[in-house]
């Protein structure tokens, strides 16, 4: 039996059901899960400090391509809108490899981890030169972040009426075909699972009608998640109406990618009938503010969402379009744009926080994390409120007004991946070398 007490926390954001916080507190955590939550805790085991500290649950990304962390600010990308920077980004994605999956990989998840993150998801949609899903769950799990990596796809190329080059698309019933060995070789069901697998066809713009339905069927059947891009720009409406008939969230409903086993990144020009389709169905959103801005896609309704009762969680999207990777910052950016459309008292910092941790968890239909309370798992992130960025706060807990945007320490099922703000597990700066040989490899 291992545990570890967290000790005399300034506050405890639990996000449990009563959203309580709690001063001066404890937590005991105890062979991955949360033991005790409460005050004058003790324990044999190993005690850390959190003094002038705020605790929260780890944060949940819920949509992101780790292998752009290699195409950053790429110059001809910079200013492009989606369709375009796609086309800019294609060549360079399709001389990637296994090692730059890994590298890329684990460069996105070590920063999503300083930044508080504990459960990731991941959209990896094409596979040139021997990549395989394998290789990121690899990168994953030598790192220590609970994940839940996507099988993507495209099978529509240029020479079809897609958008991606013929190169990096594939055979339909080979994907489907590699889409049942991830699954049978990688997902885990259980509670407390450190990896779970989704199904996840590119966009509609790039698999056909009968992938998309073909994906949702074997999703079923195999007990797993589906997700993809929808509704993410004023050029996805068109492309939906002029190829499909309808909008995207029809298109969705009609083959069989509405319920509460689905989550759609963006979800940007939702109209008023889809988000009630949305919140009939259970079906999820990722929303990704800092890429939408980025891209100049818009701001996602998500006022409106969750007022419907749509589930709503935070994505950092892929770093080619981001170009940053921190979930913290994607929580203000939410509480910031929210405020743009609707008003200074549209959403609140603990809003935002609790959509970033409890939503996203919800969102990937994880119950056992996003929220602190005995049982759970024992995700933590603990933020150091006592230096420079917290200073003059009346309200320490409002880390997205006035807080750090980097953890102190960091726990994924009771192992530390943060220590004193420097990654633990694996040799980050090694790590970092390689990844800027491999981009100065591909910038020639």
């Amino acid at each position: 039996m291992t545990e570890i007490l967290i000790r005399n926390a300034d506050v405890i954001l639990t996000m449990n059901d009563a959203r309580e916080e709690l001063t001066g507190a404890d937590l005991l955590l105890r062979d991955g899960k949360i033991a005790q939550i409460g005050h004058g805790l003790t324990t044999n085991g190993e005690i850390h400090d959190a003094s002038g500290c705020v605790v929260t649950p780890g944060l949940v990304n819920t949509h992101h391509h780790l292998y752009q962390t290699l195409t950053r600010a790429v110059p001809g990308g910079q200013d492009a809108l989606l369709f375009g920077w796609l086309k800019t980004l294609y060549p360079i994605w399709a001389r990637f490899g296994p090692d730059q999956m890994f590298t890329s990989a684990q460069i996105g998840l070590a920063e999503l981890a300083l930044s508080g993150c504990t459960l990731s998801s991941d959209h990896l949609y094409l596979y040139p030169n021997g990549a395989r899903l394998d290789d990121t769950i690899a990168a994953a799990a030598e790192l220590g972040l609970r994940f839940h990596p996507t099988r993507g796809a495209m099978s529509i190329g240029e020479s079809n009426g897609g958008l991606p080059p013929d190169s990096l698309v594939e055979a339909e019933q080979d994907i489907l075909t590699d889409m049942i060995r991830v699954v049978a070789a990688f997902h885990d069901s259980a509670e407390g699972s450190m990896c779970r697998v989704g199904l996840a066809p590119c966009s509609p713009f790039s698999v056909s009608r009968e992938l998309m339905r073909d994906t949702a069927l074997l999703a079923r059947d195999k007990g797993v998640m589906l997700h993809t891009h929808l509704a993410e720009n004023d050029e996805d409406i068109a492309y939906s109406q002029a190829q499909f008939g309808c909008r995207p969230g029809q298109y969705a409903e009609d083959l069989g990618w509405t319920g509460s086993d689905v989550w759609h990144a963006h979800c940007v020009k939702l109209d008023g009938a889809e988000i009630d389709l949305f919140a009939r169905t259970g079906t999820g959103v990722a929303h990704c503010p800092c890429s939408n801005c980025r891209l100049g896609s818009g701001i996602a309704p998500v006022r409106a969402m969750r007022d419907r009762g749509v589930n709503v969680g935070l994505g950092a999207d892929g770093s080619a379009s981001n170009d940053n990777g921190s979930l913290i910052t994607e929580a203000r950016q939410t509480l910031l744009l929210q405020r743009v459309v609707n008003g200074a008292d549209a959403m609140s910092a603990r809003e935002a926080l609790e959509i970033a941790t409890r939503g996203g968890a919800d969102v990937l239909n994880r119950p056992d994390c996003g929220r602190l309370m005995p049982g759970k798992r024992a995700d933590i992130a603990i933020w150091d409120v006592s230096g420079i960025s917290s200073a003059g706060s009346w309200d320490p807990a409002a880390l997205l007004l006035a807080g750090p945007t980097q953890v102190k320490h960091l726990f994924v099922e009771s192992r530390q991946i943060v220590r004193d703000g420097a990654i633990a597990t694996i040799d980050l700066p090694r790590v970092v070398e390689t990844q800027n040989r491999m981009a100065r490899a591909l910038a020639n």
